[in-house]
């Protein structure tokens, strides 16, 4: 680290020079200490403060990728028009659970880049399970969903109507949610024996979503609720992941149906009363006409 130190010193004119804007912006994501460490002095042998400024920097780019992350998933959703392998149940419970972590981090005030995507991804969350609902049939259910997350919402966030003991019991409640949430979507894909509009992208996110999240936990919030929960969704979405590439190349159960449906058409079973024996092609019983 230290050869290293001294091949950055060169840069210090520049790291000095920079604009007013990019300046404060340093200042606000990684504080004044560590950015004359890091920044001015370009010292990365501050153990602390090269901790942080990863966790700050994985914060943020987990941020940026949420806005997107269940964009595909949604897409599959509308272009197939099917709910066929997305699990209603397990959607539900996420979003239950999104809502009252995204309370829980904004009314104890821990930093915006150790939570942001929660309120990014609950947003897409509501999205899916209304297009699950009503391509399920359910459609009249997602009027009454919609209004029942704005009632929670406005209950979470009020300090009048919810006090914050109560809100940590329900935090804990939350990451056993987050956890349970995805064991419908486990079971779903082995009962379809495939993963049908699943989205290969929002998986695999997650999953990388969720170990960073471990390592951001530790560096910047001491809070053991929010760890445990992250640490239980990372197992799951592991196992998610796995399911996604064993049945990568797996047929739909929608069309295994179809490929079944069209061997029946093109080879109909005899029916119960065709004969199983016939005479041989040309073949004649004796005359017995008299010949004049």
């Amino acid at each position: 680290m230290e050869a290293l130190r001294s091949a950055l010193q060169p840069l210090q004119p520049l790291t000095h020079s920079l604009p007013a804007p990019i300046r404060d912006l340093g200042v606000s994501i990684i504080g004044e200490t560590c950015y004359k460490t890091l920044i001015l002095d370009l010292d990365p042998t501050d153990s602390e403060c090269l901790k942080l400024a990863i966790s700050k920097g994985l914060g943020i780019g987990i941020i940026g990728a949420s806005s997107i992350v269940k964009v595909p998933q949604i897409l599959k959703l509308v272009h197939s028009k099917s709910a066929e392998g997305v699990s209603f149940l397990s959607y539900l419970l996420e979003t239950t659970s999104y809502l009252i972590t995204l309370a829980y981090n904004i009314r104890n005030g821990f930093p915006f880049s150790t939570f942001g995507e929660t309120a990014l991804i609950l947003g897409q969350n509501v999205i899916i399970t209304v297009l699950v609902l009503n391509y399920s049939g359910r459609a009249s259910i997602a009027a009454l969903l919609v209004a029942a997350l704005a009632a929670g919402f406005a209950t979470l966030f009020s300090q009048n109507v919810l006090d914050m003991q109560t809100l940590g019991y329900l935090q804990a409640g939350a990451g056993v949610l987050g956890v349970a949430s995805k064991i419908p979507q486990i079971a779903a894909i082995i009962q379809e024996g495939g993963t049908g509009q699943l989205s290969a992208f929002t998986v695999f996110n997650y999953l990388a979503g969720s170990l960073s999240r471990i390592f951001t936990t530790l560096q910047e919030v001491d809070d053991k609720l929010i760890l445990y929960g992250f640490i239980a969704g990372f197992t799951l979405n592991l196992v998610l992941a796995i399911q996604m590439v064993y049945y990568w190349n797996a047929p739909s159960a929608k069309n295994k149906r179809t490929v079944k449906a069209a061997t029946l058409s093109a080879n109909p079973p005899p029916s119960v009363g065709a004969s199983t024996s016939s005479s041989p092609k040309g073949s004649r019983g004796p005359s017995t006409r008299r010949r004049g």
